[in-house]
């Protein structure tokens, strides 16, 4: 299974775009669409040479192919592909050690659906704040999680 086109465009339209390294609100050196490694697998940093779209096209692929893997490795139950979306969006963003230890990963384990898709509006901190930004995207996961397919 793959993200489809809405899971990818949360990502996108949430992460935003940067052709520069920058420091995101959980303190992490970043670069085109929210992406933490450089193409060679290495931890962006301050110093990371400046990157064109392609790049970053190219970085956001290979940072989606790593959480679907660590989501398909993860998840022992059937999903839906906008389930399997809107999680990828998710651990995109916070992790795959996050989505490893989440309670949201637990419940779906347990075919709770409804108590998994409860859990994304918990997830809306970076930097021990709460950001308007994580609260709208947990409720377009969410949203995309319980529309069927």
């Amino acid at each position: 299974m793959k993200i489809n086109k809405v899971g990818l465009e949360i990502i996108k339209s949430f992460e935003g775009w940067s052709s520069d390294p920058y420091l995101c609100p959980a303190n992490r050196w970043t670069i085109g669409y929210g992406s933490t490694w450089d193409i060679r697998g290495r931890s962006v940093t301050s110093d990371h040479p400046n990157i064109t779209k392609d790049e970053g096209e190219d970085l956001l692929r290979q940072e989606v192919h790593h959480i679907e893997g660590a989501v398909k490795r993860l998840i022992k139950t059937s999903l839906t592909v906008n389930q399997f979306s809107a999680i990828c969006s998710w651990g995109f963003n916070v992790g795959s050690g996050n989505v490893q230890n989440s309670t949201l990963r637990m419940l779906l384990n347990r075919q709770n659906y409804e108590g998994a898709a409860n859990e994304f509006p918990k997830w809306r901190k970076a930097g021990g704040r709460v950001l308007k930004g994580l609260v709208r995207r947990r409720i377009a996961e969410k949203t995309l999680f319980l529309t069927p397919d």
